[in-house]
């Protein structure tokens, strides 16, 4: 008996405005997919050799590609693959504070490198009580005000990572809590790299699996909550997509570090996970104008993507000229520095999405950080 795949997985049918149910079966010895409809409990896709889905993408909160179908897996779907794939998965929550939002490139390039996946992130301030709720287990110690008041500061990055024994290992990438004492004991760490001391250290890790589940309903509320709102400005600003191939590809770190490099200033920051109908809503303007429009609505909802804002005058022209030209083999030529020319694989899949019009870039970035995220 050959090795087979199973979860249960959902699908957003956009046109019946229905949650689908499917099982799916992946068959790591050739790479191939089946899938069965449940309410139906009939075969809705018979085995079929399939290269874009890998088996380190299977796990529990992930979603995935089907054929254009982006499927959520919310259950395994039998004991074998829980056995097999489940048992070191862990999420844990990370938190980038103030200090060293402008190397969220320099973080992100740690994490891939570790193995660990970016599965939800977003930039956001923090009221004073916020930050109080979210450090309460530290209430009556005598860095509390001074925590709060810090992490309430500015601008922090907070992330779901995913991986096996993901809390550990981020704990360890952050070093000791005291940043002098990392770079004595631990100099590769990131506090040893970018903190300060014990409060300006860089970020915050969970701690235990009850207290990761509790900060990540903190910043990304699975119920009907609305976490912490995200920093978007709407003013002198415009909008930047990192491209799922891209992030799929672990250059997310890599083109962050460019643009910050290059003197922009990212005001907001969020991952989304697109359907179809919204991705055919945002590239509209697309429709009927360039060939490639049904492409790139299969790409940007091909996994989760990462949007920025990016605020600074006449950024939607001067961001533009940054990101270079649509197709990367003319970019390569004419503009080596871009972005497209050095992350950018062909017209589609060309690393980032820009605005391409100085009067869309607020209409583009409310619709990520007004519309979709409201």
């Amino acid at each position: 008996m050959e090795d087979r795949y199973a979860f249960l997985t959902e699908w957003y049918d956009p046109t019946a405005a229905l949650l689908r149910r499917y099982q799916l079966f992946f068959y790591p010895k050739d790479g191939s997919v089946e899938m069965f409809d449940v309410k139906n409990q009939r075969i809705f896709l018979r085995r079929t050799k399939y290269d874009n889905l890998h088996q380190e993408d299977l796990f529990v909160g992930n979603r995935v590609n089907v054929f254009s179908r982006q499927l959520s897996l919310i259950e395994y779907g039998d004991q074998f693959t829980a056995n097999k794939l489940g048992s070191k998965k862990e999420r844990t929550l990370a938190l980038i504070k103030p200090d060293v939002v402008t190397k969220i490139g320099d973080v992100l390039e740690l994490i891939y490198s570790s193995n660990l996946i970016v599965t939800k992130a977003k930039m956001t301030k923090l009221t004073w009580s916020q930050a109080a709720d979210f450090y309460v287990e530290h209430q009556s110690k005598p860095f509390f005000s001074n925590l709060v008041q810090f992490v309430s500061s500015g601008p922090v990055v907070a992330m779901e990572l995913m991986g096996d024994e993901a809390m550990s290992i981020w704990r360890r990438l952050l070093g000791p809590a005291d940043s002098a004492v990392a770079r004595r004991e631990a100099p590769q760490c990131v506090r040893a790299q970018f903190g300060t001391d014990g409060i300006k250290n860089v970020g915050h890790g969970s701690d235990s699996l009850a207290a990761a589940a509790r900060e990540l309903e903190f910043f990304f509320p699975s119920t009907i909550g609305i976490g912490p709102s995200n920093t978007a400005i709407y003013t002198d600003c415009t909008c930047c997509i990192i491209k799922p191939h891209a992030i799929s590809e672990g250059v997310t770190g890599k083109i962050l570090n460019s643009i910050c490099a290059a003197g922009f200033e990212i005001s907001a920051l969020q991952m989304f996970n697109m359907d179809r109908a919204n991705a055919e809503e945002f590239f509209e303007v697309y429709r009927g104008v360039v060939t490639e429009y049904p492409n790139m609505v299969t790409e940007l909802c091909s996994g989760p993507c990462m949007v920025l804002e990016i605020h600074g005058t006449d950024a939607p022209k001067s961001f533009r000229e940054f990101c270079g030209p649509a197709d990367p083999e003319i970019a390569q030529h004419l503009r080596p520095s871009t972005l497209r020319a050095l992350y950018g694989k062909d017209k589609v899949k060309n690393a980032v999405h820009c605005t391409d019009l100085p009067e869309d870039g607020v209409l583009e970035v409310q619709y990520f950080f007004k519309i979709l995220d409201g």
